[in-house]
């Protein structure tokens, strides 16, 4: 059985891929993400995404690590966690009523050969038009304090977004389709990395 290793510290990731089949190892990179830079919020998650599995692959002789990251654009702006209770505040309060793009950077590295292969997984998202009050209730919970463009689908957050156009697990953290087309570029078939019942 092929060992997969999440280059994540998500529990949502991790959630994502046990609920779909996969038991991995868990090993935190460590990457420094305020040290990456690149010049467009898509190429940012990527360049993150792939520092993260490149990190990890190196201390391994084998198994499939995946390094993810995300990050809400909007305006052409890379969002990624808020780092204080004020700043989410002001990011709910420029997003409510429009849209933005949670972008996902996908990284596969096979650790046994170092051979890589990374998508950005992006999804359209449409916040509503959430309150000052409600604003100020979710942030208080702490919850957007935590996340990628502060904000949530399967949790609190939820409720101020209208809808969605594309893959609700990349909002979440990981594309679960693009993951498996990534497997597949390594000759990998995603039924035979599933955790038997």
């Amino acid at each position: 059985m092929t060992q997969i290793v999440l280059a994540s510290a998500s529990p949502a990731r991790l959630t994502l891929l046990r609920s779909a089949g996969l038991d991995p190892k868990v090993i935190v990179s460590g990457v420094d993400e305020e040290a990456v830079t690149a010049d467009s919020p898509s190429e940012l998650c990527l360049a993150l995404a792939r520092a993260k599995a490149a990190v990890v692959a190196e201390s391994l002789t084998d198994g499939l690590v995946i390094g993810c990251d995300s990050v809400l654009e909007l305006d052409g702006r890379a969002y990624g966690k808020p780092s204080s209770p004020a700043e989410a505040v002001a990011r709910w309060r420029g997003m409510r009523g429009r849209e933005g793009r949670l972008l996902t950077g996908h990284c596969v590295i096979d650790a046994a050969d170092g051979r890589e292969v990374a998508k950005v997984g992006a999804t359209v998202v449409r916040f509503g038009t959430a309150t000052d009050d409600e604003i100020a209730a979710y942030v208080a919970t702490g919850e957007p304090l935590q996340v990628a463009g502060a904000f949530t689908l399967d949790g609190r957050g939820g409720w101020f977004v209208d809808g969605i156009d594309g893959d609700h697990g990349n909002v979440l953290g990981i594309s679960l389709p693009l993951l498996r087309r990534l497997f597949a570029a390594l000759g990998v078939s995603v039924p035979g990395l599933w955790q038997r019942a």
